[in-house]
């Protein structure tokens, strides 16, 4: 079954759906571009797109036919008179109110579904990875490892931040990476209890710990890690907030499962940092899904009461973080399974000293 398949067997809110976004439009076509609609109906799809990527999708779109976009409008009036249609689903999530009354202005007789349907129905496709999605974030975590475990030897008393998140960028590129999954994340001493700090000329001190938030995409897909390491020796402090935070990680990790709700898995390493006295400091959820963007459904959040599908890759990710001190933060990712997950995440978790 292709993908317009499988988003048909669970889609009954319109004759057809028109899909304008990026990522979605990759995530049907297997195309990375930055223009481009999909006009998809149950029998068939279409991929209408500009001269600038015409060719390149003439050899790689297969599931839907491609179609040189001159004029958008009238081109799309004849495939919906084409299928009879009378009802248009859009995403909701994605569109602007802007290009919505235009499209409303011109199409007059037909009716477009706005609501959270369609939006829906492709993230529930999405969030449950097929085995060619997998192998990308798996090659993606491969590269994001192999950068941290060279960076190691480059992490020392007297690097600035900045030069730390400079450095890790350049190995998963030199290894392959064909983007960033975010802004890189490098803090060290007291900057590492914010938990999404920038990187910045700070020189790294003896006794600081080091905190890394970073990832990889390969052919579309993410990856999403962090590692706290100390640069020296840590104080008692750290090294029980550490033991602290890696208990809560492990715990949320052997807790991850299909059916568990969101919110469930989100308690099991919450009650853990609560018990032992900084529930104040952990501030953000415990996770979020990864695929083609590096936040999507599901989510492991206090808020999240929905059950945790499997094939979804969820990141598990507890973290410390006191005021003017230090923060901790360890996130793994895993793939849920039916009785439980697997952690795609291999880097060791102990706490390093350099």
């Amino acid at each position: 079954m292709t993908r317009f398949d499988r988003l048909f067997e669970i889609f009954e809110g319109a004759d057809c759906v028109l899909i304008t976004s990026d990522i979605n439009r990759r995530y049907f076509t297997g195309m990375k571009s930055s223009a481009g609609v999909i006009l998809a109906f149950p029998e068939k799809a279409y991929l209408l797109i500009d001269f600038r990527y015409i060719e390149k999708a003439r050899a790689t779109v297969k599931d839907a036919e491609v179609i040189e976009l001159k004029k958008l409008y009238p081109q799309l009036m004849e495939l919906l008179k084409k299928h009879g249609t009378e009802s248009v689903a859009i995403e909701s999530e994605t569109m602007t109110v802007k290009e919505l009354n235009a499209y409303e202005h011109f199409f007059t007789d037909l009716t477009f579904v706005c609501n959270d349907s369609l939006s829906n129905a492709i993230a529930a496709l999405r969030a449950a990875k097929d085995c060619e999605e997998i192998a990308c974030i798996r090659k993606a975590q491969e590269i994001a490892e192999r950068a941290l475990e060279e960076l190691m030897g480059f992490i020392k008393v007297g690097v600035t931040e900045r030069e730390i998140a400079l450095e890790l960028n350049r190995l998963m590129f030199a290894y392959g990476a064909e983007d960033l999954s975010f802004e890189t994340i490098v803090l060290s001493g007291a900057n590492t209890s914010m938990p999404h700090g920038v990187p910045s000329d700070k020189k790294v001190e003896s006794g600081d710990f080091v905190l890394m938030d970073f990832g990889a995409v390969y052919n579309g897909y993410h990856s999403d890690m962090t590692r706290t390491v100390c640069v020296g020796e840590p104080t008692e402090e750290m090294r029980k907030v550490y033991d602290i935070v890696l208990s809560a990680q492990l715990a949320g990790i052997e807790a991850a499962k299909a059916g568990i709700l969101g919110s469930e898995l989100d308690k099991v390493s919450r009650d853990i940092i609560e018990k032992a006295g900084y529930g104040a400091c952990f501030g953000h959820s415990l996770g979020h899904g990864v695929g083609m963007e590096i936040h999507e459904k599901p989510n492991a959040s206090p808020n999240y009461k929905l059950p945790l599908n499997e094939g979804a890759v969820v990141t598990v990710e507890p973290g410390i973080y006191i005021a003017g001190k230090f923060g901790v933060r360890i996130e793994d990712f895993v793939i849920l399974t039916e009785n439980g997950c697997e952690n795609l995440t291999k880097s060791a978790k102990n706490l390093i000293t350099l």
